[in-house]
């Protein structure tokens, strides 16, 4: 078993020299920008304690041993390190790494999302998190990920949302396929139809981009019973997608408007 090593510990006690050595050199603004600089040197650093550089101790671990301490750090408290992180995310989404997200530590599933990013070998593991979870952040992290890859997740994100399961969030990561596809567009213009929720699916017919749409767009910022945050939408929308909209509107009684722009 890899012994876990606070690295970040150790460069606090680094940095702490460097800075008495150099008190008075930088301004505040200035440390902004030199420690970032400086812990990226210090994984370089050959570290006589440890036997390694902080970049070369994880380079050395198989993917196991990596996920492993990784898991580890989380139960035991002792914080990940960015080395950690970096060279993770190097294996390119290691079976191992997809075995953690069937735990149930969220701040463990919260990390190994991240650390996988975009990669189709995570997709089974997320649709997965998806169905179970109640995690919000979880959840948006997840589904962040499925929109950077949306075209390798539709064949998931369709099949879960004919079985009902996160309709909106299939849809949302949906709206972000590039490929086109009659279904997709269906689906998304159906649900703005139907659902009442006028700026959340507006939004996803935008980030669709599909010209198509525009004509329903038109007829519903047209209605006199939408409101302001419906119309801001809406228009949003008929621009993304090279339209555009010239009726006068006046929505000053309107809540959201005198709310949004500060008045009684």
């Amino acid at each position: 078993m890899q012994k876990l090593i606070d690295f970040d510990a150790l460069f606090d006690e680094k940095l702490s020299e460097f800075m008495k050595q150099n008190a008075g050199k930088y301004s505040e603004k200035q440390w902004e920008n030199v420690i970032p600089k400086l812990y990226q040197q210090f994984g370089d650093i050959p570290i006589a304690s440890v036997g390694a550089t902080p970049k070369g101790y994880y380079a050395a671990m198989s993917d196991e041993e990596l996920v492993d301490c990784l898991r580890r750090h989380v139960e035991e408290g002792v914080p990940v390190s960015d080395f950690l992180c970096r060279e993770m995310e190097k294996r390119d989404c290691p079976a191992a790494l997809v075995d953690l997200m069937q735990g149930e530590d969220e701040e463990l599933l919260l990390l190994a999302v991240n650390l996988a990013g975009a990669n189709e070998r995570a997709f089974d593991a997320y649709f997965g998190l998806l169905e179970r979870s109640d995690n919000g952040e979880l959840k948006d992290a997840v589904t962040d990920q499925l929109k950077a890859n949306a075209d390798a997740a539709k064949p998931h994100a369709l099949a879960l949302y004919e079985r009902g399961i996160e309709p909106d969030l299939m849809l949302e990561i949906l709206s972000r396929c590039t490929e086109r596809d009659d279904k997709v567009f269906s689906l998304l213009l159906d649900a703005f139809k139907t659902s009442g929720e006028i700026p959340m699916h507006a939004s996803y017919l935008a980030a669709y981009g599909d010209t198509r749409a525009l004509p329903v767009l038109l007829d519903v910022i047209d209605r006199d019973d939408i409101n302001y945050l419906e119309y801001q939408e809406l228009k949003f929308a008929i621009e993304a997608l090279g339209g555009e909209y010239t009726r006068d509107r006046d929505f000053s009684s309107d809540p959201y408007y005198l709310e949004i722009h500060g008045m009684d």
